[in-house]
């Protein structure tokens, strides 16, 4: 019996429903490079609730991502 997979997911959702977990691994692993030229960071968010968490030890990080990004204004 094969389960109809459009009753639970979108047209997208779907075909990603259909891959294997390798084939999932391989296509998230090509959003990383795209997170990071948006300025995404690999460094954890701060947890004021966490025993390891040390105020005095954090640095500040620009609100635009990582330090010597700059954008570029098109005309």
């Amino acid at each position: 019996m094969q389960i109809n997979l459009k009753l639970f997911f979108n047209e997208e959702q779907e075909d990603w429903a259909k891959l294997t977990p390798e084939q999932r691994y391989i296509e998230s692993s090509k959003l990383w490079p795209i997170y990071l030229e948006l300025g995404g960071s690999f460094d954890p968010e701060p947890d004021s609730q966490s025993p390891f968490d040390f105020p005095e030890l954090q640095r500040s990080i620009p609100a635009y991502g990582r330090p010597g990004v700059h954008f570029i204004r098109r005309i």
